[in-house]
């Protein structure tokens, strides 16, 4: 299984990098995770306009990668589920993809594209601890599906 994980950050060195790493490692028994992270002079200059240039700017740079394999959007309105409902996602798929967008969230037609739409919650954080948070997710979605007991 291959697991991508592409988000709208700039591409820098994080405190988290260490925990995502371990992380990563922990979920290669179970699927290969690639990270894309997209932040170019295009979005850069939407960010002084408004919030839908943003938006529109986000959805141009992340339509290329949405519609193959099962896509995953990230965003504070989607569902929120638990852990175990997360498991389920992953279950059965040869490819999934995350999507983590910018500041300024996503376009409803880049949310219509998605096969779904989840929370990890009210609270807002940054997308560096989004990121880390997604991959525990992940490791301990795939610890539910294989009876690990990481999960309990």
């Amino acid at each position: 299984m291959k697991v991508t994980i592409v988000s709208i950050a700039k591409k820098e060195r994080s405190a988290y990098d260490d925990v995502n790493n371990e992380l990563k490692k922990m979920i290669s028994r179970f699927a290969k995770v690639e990270e894309i992270d997209i932040f170019n002079k295009d979005i850069t200059k939407s960010h002084t306009l408004s919030q839908e240039a943003s938006q529109r700017a986000y959805t141009k740079v992340l339509n290329p990668y949405i519609g193959k394999g099962y896509s995953i959007t990230l965003h504070p309105n989607g569902e929120i589920i638990d852990s175990y409902a997360f498991s389920k996602l992953l279950n059965d798929k040869i490819a999934i993809k995350f999507f983590i967008g910018g500041a300024y969230g996503f376009e409803d037609a880049f949310l219509n594209k998605s096969d779904k739409v989840i929370s990890l919650g009210k609270i807002t954080m940054s997308h560096k601890i989004a990121k880390t948070v997604l991959l525990e997710q992940i490791y301990r979605g795939f610890s539910i599906l294989s009876n690990h007991p990481y999960h309990k």
